[in-house]
């Protein structure tokens, strides 16, 4: 009791009991462990703890915490349930030992062990991740401090462990261990952490603004002192008490603004600041007279940069830091900053009790800040009484709850959005892995799809080479990942069944020798209830659509539409204006006499359309084939077979005909797209006769082609114009 007494003078007898019982078991757990320099490994406990006490001002009960989290942590045998049996066991002064740690001291070491199971295997990519998942295991606030004071005494003692492992634990410290000191407000302690991080990754550097800072400290002194004394008598007079300090910037904080500015260290323009603390009591009126007072005497006597001014006294910063700061320029042209605060202001920043996330541009989440900010008023204001009672579970600041983390069985970090499951896991890892997922294992125990994760989960993935995804997937995923992939699998199936389909009913339709237009199409999809062609066709595939009963529909149209009389078909008169040309259904050949025995057909290397430049091209052995004037073949034929080449023109009688042209269309990876071309198409005289896809991994895209019906140019022009405008269409072309 008397060692630790003199390691711990701060705590009465009650405290130190309770860390002379947590010491006792550390002690009796590490008792063969060594550090790197060969000393007992106990000796790393002791030193956090003395940070812990000394430096940050914990109380009794957080130094029990680091203590027993150490014993924890090198003696899996040792549960939170075994503790209290241990109390006396171990203990050197049983008659003295407590009878319990209390609560809050098993929930910090609960959290201390979380933290330290965290392997981060990548901490330049993960930092965020990790250091918010180090706060969301600090359930009791104080966890992320006793961790940053482990990290410091780590830290100081970097010599002690191997080169690979010292340049983890600096880059850890630089990426997760510095951004949480400095939202906790623990400035000295991140400022050591910075500076130590500095003298191992750039030791050249390190070295020589160190050895400059140490050159130019008399300077420092000198330049304190003159500048104060033309003060003295104006202060003194004023019955102003107070103390000068000088604040120099960290070595590290030096290098970086060198580094900013490209400046050498010379050109550093507040290498040091020259610091009012002024002694008053604690009314914020007669402080901010106080400050405003020694600023009018500081700017009457040295010329001030009033671009340079910052008053944080008539608006204090958001986390509460309160200070004057000034430039001004001495008698010799030197600048000087000066920063002028009361006693009560000076501590508050100095202890840390002013956060710096928007000062320093520490990256901003609302959660998470709120969060921490919590943490300042349990350091603040710290429950009296028994040290061992603190305070209970249900007061504890709640940590950002909208996230997880959860690992793969390699130890790999994911973060996903609380309620996710094991397929949102799956998705997460990857797309494939997702959607043949039957199962997991979730810290070894096996489990559905549906299982809900939490913060900690080790989950393995199980699959299927048979399982394929359902709509029911999508009512209990969460993330967007995984709901995008399922929507575009089933769409993907949708379309092979639609594709199945739509064969069956050409067969059919070939067999009973019958066709149906694209105008009864239409009325047959509206009758029956389907959105559109895809789902129309895929509802034939699945079977859920009789195609006896399309044969019904397509037999009661034609006896609506048979004609009561004949219609006489009109030739033309010999010597009219007609007898240079021929009209074979919608085209008119203008350069033959007859075209009896010919086949008028489009062709299909460019699918003229109603409205195009066409002429016709007499073949050896498919009759007549127009092409439009801009089909790629058009050149070749024109050139090499000028007396095969026919003029032709549309007939009058287009409006009764239809034609199918092929579009070539590249797409973001979204499946919505697919619906909402075919919305498009069916909103004009338009149906669609064709319809594939394929994914280009590569460029993430659709490459879709569609074979789609229209009656004329202009309406194809507006088909082609509407898809273009569509929100994840790439582009569009005509085959």
């Amino acid at each position: 009791m008397d060692e630790l007494k003199d390691l711990f003078p701060g705590y009465d007898p009650d405290s130190l009991r309770i860390v002379q019982a947590a010491y006792d078991i550390a002690a009796t757990a590490l008792k063969d462990q060594t550090r790197g320099n060969g000393k007992p490994f106990i000796e790393h406990p002791v030193n956090v703890a003395l940070i812990a006490a000394r430096e940050i001002g914990l109380p009794a009960g957080c130094i029990a915490a680091v203590f027993l989290h150490e014993a924890m942590r090198m003696n899996p045998d040792i549960t939170i349930d075994k503790l209290k049996a241990l109390i006396h066991s171990c203990s050197s002064e049983p008659e003295n030992a407590p009878e319990d740690f209390g609560k809050d001291v098993y929930t910090m070491v609960d959290g201390l062990n979380k933290i330290a199971l965290i392997k981060p295997k990548d901490t330049r990519l993960e930092a965020d991740n990790y250091k918010k998942l180090i706060v969301s295991y600090s359930r009791d606030p104080r966890v992320t401090v006793l961790k940053l004071a482990d990290r410091l005494e780590v830290m100081r003692n970097l010599d002690l462990f191997p080169k690979l492992s010292r340049e983890r634990k600096i880059l850890e410290t630089l990426m997760l261990y510095i951004p949480l000191a400095h939202q906790l407000g623990l400035y000295n302690m991140k400022s050591e952490m910075e500076d130590i991080y500095f003298r191992y990754a750039e030791p050249e550097q390190y070295r020589a603004i160190t050895n400059k800072l140490k050159s130019t400290e008399d300077d420092r002194h000198r330049l304190m002192t003159d500048f104060i004394e033309p003060l003295k008598k104006k202060l003194s007079d004023a019955g102003i008490k107070y103390k000068l300090k000088i604040r120099t910037k960290t070595a590290w904080s030096i290098w970086k603004k060198m580094q900013k500015q490209k400046v050498p260290f010379e050109g550093v323009f507040d290498v040091f600041a020259i610091r009012f603390i002024i002694d008053c009591e604690p009314d914020r009126k007669i402080e901010h007279d106080l400050c405003w007072k020694v600023f009018s005497y500081v700017t009457e006597e040295y010329e001030s940069d009033t671009k340079r001014l910052r008053d944080w006294l008539s608006n204090p910063k958001p986390n509460g830091y309160e200070s004057l700061h000034i430039t001004v320029k001495n008698r010799q042209g030197a600048y000087l900053e000066v920063q002028i605060r009361t006693k009560r202001m000076d501590e508050m920043a100095e202890s840390g009790l002013a956060s710096h996330w928007s000062y320093k541009g520490i990256k901003h989440e609302a959660t998470l800040d709120s969060w921490l900010s919590s943490v300042r008023a349990t350091l603040e204001h710290p429950q009296s009484g028994n040290p061992s009672a603190g305070y209970y579970e249900d007061d504890l600041p709640q940590p950002p709850s909208k996230e997880i983390f959860v690992f793969t069985p390699s130890g790999e970090l994911r973060r996903l959005p609380v309620g996710a499951s094991v397929l949102d896991f799956a998705f997460d890892i990857h797309s494939n892995l997702g959607v043949k997922c039957t199962g997991g294992k979730v810290n070894g125990k096996a489990v559905s799809i549906k299982e809900k994760l939490s913060t900690g989960d080790v989950v393995e993935i199980m699959t299927g080479k048979n399982q394929k995804p359902n709509s029911g997937w999508l009512g209990f995923v969460v993330t967007s990942k995984a709901r995008t992939k399922i929507r575009q699998m089933l769409s993907e199936e949708e379309f092979k069944k639609a594709s199945d389909g739509k064969e069956l009913l050409e067969r059919r339709l070939k067999n009973w020798k019958m066709d149906i237009s694209d105008e009864d199409l239409a009325a047959l999809l509206k009758k029956r209830g389907y959105k559109t062609l895809n789902a129309f066709y895929a509802a034939i595939g699945e079977g859920e659509l009789d195609i006896n009963d399309i044969k019904s529909y397509i037999l009661e149209q034609d006896r609506k539409e048979a004609p009561e009389t004949p219609v006489a078909v009109q030739q033309p008169v010999k010597g009219s204006r007609q007898e240079d040309r021929t009209e074979n259904g919608p085209v008119v050949i203008e350069s033959m006499q007859s075209t009896k025995g010919f086949d008028i057909r489009m062709s299909k290397c460019c699918n003229p359309v109603y409205g195009d430049d066409i002429f016709g091209f007499l073949s050896q052995k498919e009759g007549i084939k127009i092409h439009r004037i801009s089909c790629p073949n058009a050149a070749r034929l024109l050139e090499k077979y000028p007396y095969r080449v026919l003029k032709a023109r549309w007939s009058t009688a287009q409006s009764l005909s239809s034609f199918q042209v092929e579009l070539r269309i590249t797409a973001d990876l979204e499946p919505s797209v697919i619906n909402e071309i075919f919305d498009v198409v069916n909103s004009f005289k338009a149906s669609i006769r064709a319809f594939n896809f394929t994914e280009n991994n590569k460029h993430d895209a659709y490459l879709i082609t569609a074979r789609i019906s229209v009656p004329s140019d202009m309406e194809l022009d507006k088909v082609i114009s509407q898809i273009r405008a569509l929100r994840n269409i790439q582009k569009v072309n005509r085959g």
